[in-house]
């Protein structure tokens, strides 16, 4: 690999200096663009040889040219004749050799280079023989580094360009049959110096080979005794860790791994003393890593330890002791899991006899955890300001507030409910006797002690049963008493919403819980305010047969505080009241339906005004908002009526719908507030179903002239709703029904294909994606009207134009109805059906059926293969690949021969000098002996494996595709 001089990579430097400069971001996306199209030119190859070699380059270009060479390598190694490998191979080397000493980031970069032109280079058989050779003695860092990254790189194989065949015979030969070699050089090295004994890149490598050396060969060997001894080097300390975890990983199969975890406990244990250590010196580092250690042996050990609970208590012990003694709680969320699944195993009855001898440690663990959840005391004179003004700590913290809470419920499975809430209410009591009688409205002495158990409470309340008798009777009196302080009427209010439903089967505690919530309602606090509506809601839910008394009280609360509150409470406190609605008798639906929405709708047309005539963008969003409160009375009122009768919710929403009506139509260009009126119209017919059927004429005709005028994909998302209701074959829907449904639906397709039309896909990605949706649901449940119909051809057009778009909603909404509806053209549809009897056995295809989807696939399966192929090698997101094959794999299964013809065409038509040569003819012998032997499914595997190759190497031309370009959806209905 010749220097090109340093004025051949000149622009390559410039580029990066840009890069890492402050200019513009045009010039930015010109320098990458330049430095991405350059990464995957042959020219990279001498340059990127050029600037490592270079005395004039900086570190950054020369890790840039590094990791530049180690993607050719993976990628495009068919871009050098064969005969050169070894000449490429010889060239890293010498560049090893030169960065012998760093810096390290270059040097682990060449080291990856080698090992993946190892890989690949399958002549090379002395691998180990000659990067040891040539590095010498004085490499020992570099060649650790090289045998660290071997087994990481060769497990990763699947992105190195070989067959399976290929790679699986090369990893036996660089991994298994070097293992026991690699072995012997571990144990030399570290018995060549006590520095090489505790060298950090000889653990890193020690960890590494555990994937091929058994961990028995390690702990049976003096690399035991040389990871336990750098963990009390400093420098070597967190790799030692690492290399221990990894040996506690590799002995979790217990029942395989008794004697190695014989010989390895009492190494562990013999570690404790430096956690009290660590702890009282304050090194938070070794305290970390040796929490992590015990915790994860704890974790891989967890079965042995429920076994022989006696023998392993020790264990337990002292990752308890990590907790206790973690007063920065920096380590203790790596214990977490650990808890979990010992809470898991010791609660299997047949560990009974170990969860018994463990009650004592998970009693401690809770009073450990409550006092961990305690809020730290501020240590200026701003006593509101706990965390000297940092807001992503204090944010992090109440995140770790509720991890600590899972630990809590663990806690709970194990002790039992009610000897944890006891916990909290002895240390609520506690704080009572001692600071009660100090508090004041201004002041609250040590509030964090009380704070701490009332969170405590409400992260044990999803655990704590209904009929729970002793802790709750004493509790929730303390509770509703609390000091009036932010923090602990905020963290009060809370925890009572999480008893509602217990509060539902003791109704003698509802009235003072209930006006202690509605009291919050009036706090200064707007945090407060948020938690007694959303503790609001679920009285609301929970409660409702007890509160139907309380009916009419309730409106007038609901008209005093609805103004007051934030968009997010409002439908909380409205959710609860609606539910207290929801359970009145029959007679008084309709009435309180009225009564409280009426009001909401008057306040409604009222902003509706403002923002009509003042083109007011807030009072638009207050609109929408209102809309979405009357949504949330349909979803939570829904009475039992039978069919032959009139249902009053029904009745209230013939009263509203012209009101409705009215504001979609005259807010055609307010997304917020169509959606919301979509939404609403929705769950009417979610909400009352078949019942809402005198509402569908004009429900139908909004529909379609909202579409038509708005262009917005919302009146799509409604009309399935309808669509699904009252398909062919659901209960109580006539023929006829069904028949002008799917009329209705035609219509609005047709609509779909002119704005289609009209405009290009990329304006339409919300449109695209509801309408493909629809068209799911059409195939479902009207299939049979549907693919014979004229409309059906210019659907699959325009489901063809979709695949131009770059998003991933609607694209993976468009494939889905692809591969749907190819679906048809087989014997066995992706379909369902209301016919009982179809369940015992998959849906048969009509062949009339079949034969219109062939048809239509013959027509423009040849233009579907060409997008998806481009779409997978040039512009579908990533997670659209699974969906994007499987289309290629229904238009196999439906006509393979050709198909196959389609997919020679497409690769024929790619770009010049995007396909290697030879690899498109491989590619079609490989498919064509994949359908000869029936393996159509290995096709898909095929098409991903060479997509992926291809997107890998490419990038867009920016002048477009040529051939394979899309040409323009047109519809003339």
């Amino acid at each position: 690999m010749a220097a090109s001089g340093a004025g051949g990579f000149a622009p390559v430097l410039a580029a990066l200096s840009t890069m890492q400069s402050n200019a513009e971001r045009p010039q930015k996306s010109q320098a990458h663009a330049y430095l991405e199209k350059f990464q995957k030119s042959p020219e990279a190859w001498p340059m990127t040889h050029s600037i490592l070699s270079s005395t004039d380059a900086t570190p950054e270009a020369k890790l840039f040219a590094a990791t530049t060479l180690k993607g050719k390598i993976t990628y495009d190694l068919d871009q050098l004749p064969r005969q050169s490998l070894p000449a490429l191979r010889d060239s890293i080397l010498n560049l090893l050799t030169t960065f012998l000493d760093g810096p390290r980031p270059i040097r682990t970069q060449l080291c990856v280079c080698l090992v993946n032109l190892a890989i690949q280079m399958i002549e090379w058989k002395d691998v180990l023989q000659l990067v040891g050779s040539t590095l010498g003695n004085s490499g020992g860092d570099c060649v650790l580094e090289f045998l660290r990254v071997l087994p990481e790189e060769v497990t990763e194989g699947r992105k190195i360009n070989l067959t399976e065949e290929d790679l699986t015979s090369r990893t036996k030969e660089l991994l298994e049959d070097n293992a026991s070699q690699v072995l012997r050089l571990l144990i030399q090295y570290s018995q060549s110096s006590t520095s090489a004994a505790s060298n950090p890149h000889l653990l890193e490598c020690i960890s590494s080979w555990l994937r091929e050396i058994p961990a028995a060969d390690v702990v049976n060997s003096p690399l035991l005794d040389a990871v336990v001894h750098a963990l009390f080097v400093e420098a070597s300390f967190e790799a030692a860790v690492d290399c221990m975890c990894t040996i506690f990983r590799d002995t979790r199969e217990v029942d395989e791994s008794i004697e190695l975890i014989q010989l390895v406990y009492p190494r562990l244990m013999s570690l404790r003393p430096k956690i009290g250590e660590a702890a009282e010196s304050d090194d938070q580092d070794t305290f970390k890593g040796l929490t992590r250690m015990f915790a994860e042996a704890g974790e891989h050990w967890v079965v042995m330890i429920a076994r022989l609970p006696n023998e392993f208590r020790a264990l337990v012990e002292a990752i308890l002791e990590c907790c206790a003694r973690d007063t920065d709680r920096d380590a203790i969320a790596s214990t977490f899991l650990f808890w979990y699944e010992f809470k898991q195993i010791i609660t299997l009855d047949k560990y009974k006899p170990a969860r018994n001898q463990f009650v004592d440690i998970f009693a401690k663990l809770v009073d450990i955890m409550i006092k961990h959840l305690e809020y730290p005391k501020p240590e200026g004179p701003d006593e509101t300001d706990l965390f000297d003004g940092d807001r992503e700590q204090e944010e992090k913290f109440r995140e770790f507030r509720h991890q600590m809470g899972d630990v809590l419920k663990d806690c709970c499975d194990v002790i039992t409910v009610t000897e944890c809430l006891g916990k909290a209410f002895s240390l609520i009591q506690q704080w009572i006797s001692t600071y009660g009688s100090q508090a004041t409205n201004t002041k609250v002495p040590h509030w964090q002690e009380l704070e701490a158990p009332l969170f405590s409470m409400r992260a044990m309340g999803r655990m704590v049963s209904p009929e729970e008798n002793i802790v709750l009777r004493q509790v929730i009196p303390l509770i509703v008493q609390i000091p009036n302080h932010e923090k602990l009427r905020f963290q009060a209010i809370m925890a009572l919403g999480r008893y509602t439903d217990w509060t539902a089967q003791h109704p003698e505690f509802l009235q003072p819980q209930l006006n202690f919530v509605i009291a919050g309602f009036k706090y200064p606090s707007k945090e407060v305010v948020k938690a007694a509506a959303l503790a609001f809601r679920f009285f609301g839910t929970d409660c409702r047969s007890l509160l139907t008394d309380h009916v009419t009280q309730l409106h007038d609360f609901y008209e005093s505080v609805l103004d007051e509150l934030p968009s997010a409470s409002q439908e909380e406190v409205t959710e609860g009241v609606a539910c207290v609605v929801s359970a009145q008798p029959l007679d008084k639906i309709y009435p309180m339906f009225k009564a409280y929405c009426d009001p909401i709708i008057k306040r409604m047309m009222s902003r509706a005004n403002e923002a009509k005539s003042a083109e007011d963008e807030a009072a638009r969003l207050a609109v929408a908002d209102y809309v979405q409160l009357i949504t949330l009375f349909i979803q939570q009122i829904q009475p039992y009526v039978s069919p032959l009768h009139e249902n009053p919710a029904v009745k209230y929403c013939q009263e509203i719908l012209p009101v409705m009506s009215a504001i979609a139509e005259n807010f055609t260009s307010s997304t917020p507030i169509l959606e919301r009126v979509c939404r609403c119209w929705r769950y009417m017919v979610l909400s009352y179903r078949t019942a809402v059927l005198p509402l569908l004429p004009t429900l139908a005709q909004q529909l379609a002239s909202g579409f038509e005028n708005s262009r917005q994909g919302c009146f799509l998302w409604a009309t399935d709703s309808v669509l699904r209701e009252f398909a062919n074959g659901a209960e109580f829907v006539e023929a006829s029904t069904s028949q002008a449904i799917y009329s209705f639906f035609e219509q609005q397709a047709l609509a779909f294909l002119r704005i289609m039309n009209d405009l290009p896909p990329s304006d339409l990605p919300d449109v695209i994606e509801d309408f493909f949706r629809l068209l799911i649901d059409a195939l479902i449940y009207y299939h049979a009207a549907l693919l014979p119909a004229p409309i059906c051809s210019p659907i699959l057009s325009a489901a063809i134009s979709a695949l131009t778009l770059q998003q991933e909603a609607p694209l993976t909404a468009t494939l889905h109805f692809l591969r749907d509806f190819l679906s048809y053209g087989t014997d066995h549809p992706n379909s369902s059906s209301f016919d009982e009897s179809s369940n015992t056995a998959r849906v048969i295809n009509p062949l009339e059926i079949q034969q219109c989807v062939k048809r239509m696939v013959a027509e423009q399966g040849e233009v579907l293969t060409q997008r998806i192929l481009t779409g997978m090698m040039f512009s579908f997101p990533r997670d659209c690949f699974p969906d994007a094959s499987g289309v290629l794999l229904a238009l196999f299964e439906i006509m393979p021969q050709q198909v196959a013809i389609w997919v020679k065409g497409t690769i024929g038509m790619l770009p010049a000098g995007t396909v290697k040569a030879g690899e498109g003819e491989r590619l079609m012998s490989s498919v064509g002996m994949k359908l000869q032997q029936g393996e159509v499914r290995k096709v898909r595997v095929l098409l991903q494996d060479f997509t992926n190759s291809y997107r890998r190497r490419n990038v867009a031309p920016r002048e477009g595709l040529g051939r394979l370009e899309a040409t323009r959806f047109r519809f003339s209905g």
